[in-house]
């Protein structure tokens, strides 16, 4: 079982920046590759970035490159979003994943 807590999200101005971090516990792996998603309200679960188990390897969805980073800290069981430029339309709930696990997410709300 593996437990996976975002942190992070709040309130930010349109060109803000926010931190999220995805912290996990439990029976985990530094050898597992992990990503984060996001949700709008009405609209359906979205890609967001991808991280290899080592960090050599990240992808990010059209929308956010260039102006998110994706990273990890084994040695925490901690990966990170750096967001920056922020939109009104990252608003969402942004979710980590791991393996077959999600968290609860954390709410991003950008104000135009």
């Amino acid at each position: 079982q593996v437990q996976l807590v975002e942190s992070g999200g709040g309130l930010v101005q349109f060109g803000g920046s926010l931190r999220l971090s995805c912290t996990a516990s439990g029976r985990t792996s530094s050898n597992d590759p992990m990503a984060w998603f996001r949700q709008a309200p009405g609209k359906e679960r979205e890609f967001v970035a991808f991280i290899s188990s080592n960090g050599g390897v990240t992808k990010y969805a059209d929308s956010v490159k260039g102006r998110f980073t994706i990273s990890r800290d084994n040695a925490k069981n901690t990966m990170y979003l750096q967001m920056n430029s922020l939109k009104p339309e990252d608003t969402a709930v942004y979710l980590c994943t791991l393996a077959i696990y999600w968290g609860q997410g954390t709410q991003v709300t950008v104000s135009s």
